[in-house]
C-alpha cells in the first residue's frame, strides 16, 4: 500500500510561522513521524511540499494514479485552488484533507474549501497530529 502526502504553500515554514496558530512542530518533524508510522505497518509513504499549485498538480498526476490514498493539506489553496481540486477529482483513491488549525474558528474566507467536495473526509483543528489521524484511517482501510 502506498500513500501520498501533499503539503501546500507556506507549510515549509511550520515551526517558525505563527506558532500560536500552527505550533512549533516543523514540517520535517511531521514527515518523520508519518514515515515512522508507515514503516511500522509496511506502507510506502511519499511526502511532497510545494508553494506552487502546478507542482502539487504535477505530483498528483505522477503518483496519485497509483497511490492507495492521498493526505493533503492544501494550505491557502484550500479556498481557491480550483486546478488542484480538479486534479484531485481525477483520483479514485480516498483523499483526506488535513488542516492544522480549525479553519472554521478563523477568518470567514477560510470557512470554504474547494477541496472538500472531492475529499473522502476532512480533519481540522487537531494540530499536526491530524496528519497521523489521517494516516491511521488509511491504515485501517487495509485491515
Amino acid at each position: 500500500m502506498s500513500i501520498l502526502v501533499l503539503h501546500g504553500p507556506n507549510l515549509n515554514m511550520l515551526g517558525q510561522r505563527e506558532p500560536e496558530i500552527y505550533g512549533a512542530t516543523t514540517l520535517e518533524q511531521i514527515n518523520t513521524a508519518l514515515l515512522k508510522r508507515a514503516a511500522e505497518v509496511g506502507l510506502v509513504l511519499s511526502c511532497f511540499q510545494s508553494n506552487h499549485e502546478g507542482a502539487l498538480i504535477d505530483m498528483i498526476q505522477q503518483k496519485g494514479w497509483t497511490a492507495d490514498g492521498i493526505i493533503i493539506n492544501p494550505g491557502a489553496l484550500t479556498h481557491y485552488g480550483l486546478a488542484l481540486r480538479d486534479a484531485l477529482a481525477m483520483i479514485k483513491a480516498p483523499i483526506v484533507e488535513v488542516h492544522i488549525s480549525n479553519v472554521y474558528q478563523r477568518e470567514e474566507f477560510r470557512h470554504k474549501s474547494v477541496i472538500a467536495p472531492v475529499a473522502t473526509g476532512q480533519i481540522a483543528g487537531l494540530g499536526w497530529r491530524g496528519y497521523l489521524l489521517a494516516l491511521e484511517w488509511m491504515i485501517s482501510r487495509t485491515s
